[in-house]
């Protein structure tokens, strides 16, 4: 079995279950007795001021970057999120293919949370196209 502890969060692949980590998570998140749970509202790709780009590849970044906006506001890092819920409309395996390669880039070394990726017909907002929300532990 793959692990990856902290005192709060252990994030791990048990044997006997493929290697999702290609596809930028984990199988399973295991928090900590006693650990603060932060929940993130989904977050899209619109900008601070409400711009929101026609461009997957762009959308997923921006919400990556209002993600880590969130969790900073917490005192929080993306090392520290259990799971994670991924929205994408049109899903196909190359937005699949761009979203992992976005997430490992954001994630680096810290191995990455449980995720739920859900292909929808639409969101919240006219254009979005990407949308992912978060439960963070942190120490209590």
């Amino acid at each position: 079995m793959h692990s990856a502890p902290s005192h709060t969060l252990t994030l791990s692949n048990p044997t006997g279950l493929y290697d999702p980590s290609a596809n930028g998570y984990s199988h399973v998140a295991q928090v900590a007795a006693g650990a603060r749970l932060v929940f993130i509202a989904g977050q899209g790709g619109e900008t601070a001021d409400g711009q929101l780009s026609a461009d997957f590849s762009d959308q997923v970044r921006q919400a990556l970057a209002n993600l880590q906006t969130a969790l900073r506001s917490v005192g929080a890092e993306v090392g520290q999120v259990a799971k994670l819920t991924v929205l994408i409309v049109d899903h196909s395996h190359a937005r699949l293919g761009i979203f992992s390669a976005l997430l490992q880039q954001l994630w680096g070394a810290s191995p990455t949370p449980a995720c739920t990726l859900i292909p929808v017909p639409c969101l919240a907002l006219e254009g979005m196209l990407f949308e992912i929300e978060a439960v963070a532990a942190l120490p209590a």
